[in-house]
C-alpha cells in the first residue's frame, strides 16, 4: 500500500466530501463542516488552515454552531495544519477527547474467512429487535445512551449495514459499516464486545463480515478510527496506521 497516496485519497474522498444522512454539508473553502438535524453528528470534517487565519476560522465555527445550538466536534487529524492547531483549539474552548488511530486496510489483502467462535452466530440487523440489541450492546460497552434514529435511517436507505453477534439469545457484540458511495472507502464503526466475550475472536469475525459487505458494495479500502484496545487486533488483520485523529468537542452554546 502506498501510504501517502491512500491518505491523500481518504482526505479528498471522505473528509472533503462527507455524506451526512440527516443533514447537509457547508463548504467555506478552507473548512468543510456537517450540520445535522435531530440526533445526527455536527462538526468540522476537513480544514486547510494557515497560521494567519486559523484563529479567525475557529471563532467562525464556534459562532456557526452556536446558531445550531447543539454540541459539536472538530475532527482533528495529526497531519492537519497549522502544526499548533490542537493548541489553538484548546485555547478557543474546545476539549480534546481520547486520541484514536486512523487505520486503513486494503480489502483484497484481508482475510475474509474469519469465523465467529463456537456458540456465536452473526446476524445482520434487519428489524427493530435487532437494532435494539445493537443499541443495548453499545450502551453497555461504551456507556451512555446511544440514539437509534440515525442508524435506522442509514440502514433503511442502504448507506450502512449492521451486524450483531449472538450467543444463544444474548447479544454479545455489535458493529456497523458505512458505505461512502462514490469513494474507494467504507468505514467500520461501533465495534464493541461485552467484556466476558473479549479475546475469543468475536471482534475479528465482525471485521471480516463487514469487509465482505464492503467488497460487495464495490469499495477498495476499509477505514477505522481505532481505540487502543482494537488497534493491535486490526494490525494483525492487515490494517495499516496512517495518522492519529482526535475529536475536539464543544457544547455548542
Amino acid at each position: 500500500m502506498d501510504h501517502a497516496a491512500v491518505l491523500a485519497a481518504f482526505d479528498e474522498q471522505v473528509r472533503r466530501r462527507p455524506r451526512p444522512g440527516d443533514g447537509h454539508v457547508e463548504d467555506d473553502g478552507d473548512v468543510v463542516r456537517t450540520v445535522s438535524a435531530g440526533d445526527g453528528w455536527n462538526g468540522v470534517d476537513w480544514t486547510a488552515l494557515t497560521p494567519a487565519n486559523a484563529d479567525a476560522v475557529i471563532r467562525a465555527q464556534i459562532r456557526r454552531f452556536a446558531e445550531v445550538g447543539r454540541p459539536w466536534e472538530w475532527k482533528h487529524y495529526s497531519y492537519d495544519r497549522p502544526d499548533d492547531l490542537r493548541e489553538r483549539l484548546v485555547a478557543a474552548g474546545l476539549t480534546p477527547e481520547e486520541d484514536e488511530t486512523l487505520l486503513v486496510g486494503a480489502i483484497a489483502d484481508l482475510d475474509l474467512e474469519v469465523r465467529p467462535p463456537a456458540g456465536v452466530e452473526l446476524r445482520a440487523v434487519g428489524d427493530r429487535h435487532d437494532l435494539d440489541a445493537l443499541i443495548a450492546v453499545h450502551d453497555e460497552v461504551f456507556g451512555g445512551h446511544h440514539a437509534s434514529g440515525p442508524l435506522a435511517a442509514a440502514l433503511e436507505d442502504g448507506t450502512a449495514a449492521a451486524v450483531v453477534a449472538w450467543a444463544g439469545e444474548t447479544p454479545v457484540s455489535a458493529a456497523r459499516v458505512e458505505f461512502n458511495s462514490g469513494t474507494e472507502f467504507a468505514g467500520l464503526w461501533g465495534g464493541g464486545t461485552l467484556p466476558a466475550w473479549r479475546g475469543r475472536g468475536v471482534f475479528r469475525s465482525l471485521v471480516a463480515y463487514r469487509a465482505a459487505l464492503a467488497r460487495r458494495a464495490g469499495h477498495r479500502y476499509l477505514q477505522v478510527d481505532a481505540t487502543a484496545a482494537s488497534r493491535p487486533i486490526l494490525r494483525r488483520l492487515g490494517f495499516t496506521e496512517l495518522a492519529t485523529t482526535t475529536p475536539f468537542t464543544h457544547p455548542g452554546q
